[in-house]
């Protein structure tokens, strides 16, 4: 068996900055897809269109667009492809310390250290927070290396106070601490995207980072806070709903083709994590887009 090797990602600021600025037209982030981790923190707006995101153990699809802050060390994979349909996306990239090790510990700067500690889960934004600081993001391109540093503390501010964030990872689940379980459980986690829509026996899984069953679960469940199970079938039912939103298949070829054998499953599945039947998933995404 092949064993994909986790990808660390190594960055470098932007010239003349302390951090890294980056932007794409549509779906031209040729990293989009590789599941990868830094110790850099991560800002990301997507500008319109709608997709998959995978972070850490959360696995969710987001749609009008995307503004996310994801945390040291904690892996994830690119937000858009050639199905996405966004205008464009702005990836900012910068160290806890890019302005030196004591400067957000200045009373001025102390709410976005707290910022940085919430990160460590993932943070999505939605409502007028994606919406207004999304675009304050977009405009950054076009500011000099000076102004574009005032915006971006302005931008983090701005976020520390806003209400309108999910924390997508139990807390704890973070790498920082655990620098060594990398390799390990990004080989699962590349191993999940690319095989789930086959069946993935537990014994294939655990002898992939050389481990007996019984110790995979109990290590998968303490790095995760879920079950290995609960998060394929997490990650099957994040694909169909994205297939649900842009494909004109029928529900039960999405149902196959998500990696489900049993229909009747899938859909009990599907409510269970949606609040809704796929038929209705369906149709009201079809009224929000009109």
């Amino acid at each position: 068996m092949k064993t994909i090797a986790p990808s660390f990602e190594v960055i470098e600021p932007s010239f003349g900055s302390s951090f890294s600025f980056s932007t794409f037209d549509e779906n031209a982030n040729s990293k989009a897809h590789l599941w990868h981790y830094h110790p850099e923190i991560e800002l990301v707006y997507v500008n319109g269109g709608s997709g998959k995101r995978q972070i850490g153990s959360h696995i969710s699809y987001y749609t009008d667009g995307d503004l996310i802050l994801i945390g040291s060390y904690l892996p994830h994979c690119g937000f858009t492809n050639e199905q996405t349909g966004n205008k464009q996306e702005t990836v900012i990239h910068l160290k806890s310390d890019f302005l030196g090790s004591s400067f957000f510990e200045t009373p001025e700067m102390k709410n976005i250290a707290n910022l940085f500690i919430k990160a460590k889960g993932g943070l999505a934004f939605s409502g007028e927070t994606k919406k207004r600081v999304g675009q304050q993001i977009a405009e950054m391109e076009s500011l000099s290396n000076f102004d574009r540093l005032l915006a971006l503390i302005r931008v983090l501010n701005e976020l520390e106070r806003s209400g309108d964030f999910k924390i997508l990872n139990a807390e704890g689940f973070s790498l920082e601490t655990q620098v060594q379980d990398n390799g390990r459980i990004n080989s699962v986690f590349n191993y999940v995207k690319d095989h789930f829509q086959e069946t993935i026996p537990l014994e294939e899984v655990a002898n992939l980072v050389s481990m007996t069953v019984p110790s995979f679960c109990r290590y998968f469940k303490k790095i995760t806070n879920k079950t290995f199970t609960k998060f394929v079938n997490e990650y099957r039912l994040v694909h169909a709903s994205k297939l649900l939103a842009e494909k004109p298949m029928s529900i039960s070829e999405i149902s196959f083709d998500s990696g489900f054998n049993n229909f009747s499953y899938f859909n009990k599945s599907f409510k269970e994590f949606t609040g809704k039947n796929a038929s209705q998933y369906r149709q009201e995404l079809k009224s929000v887009f009109k």
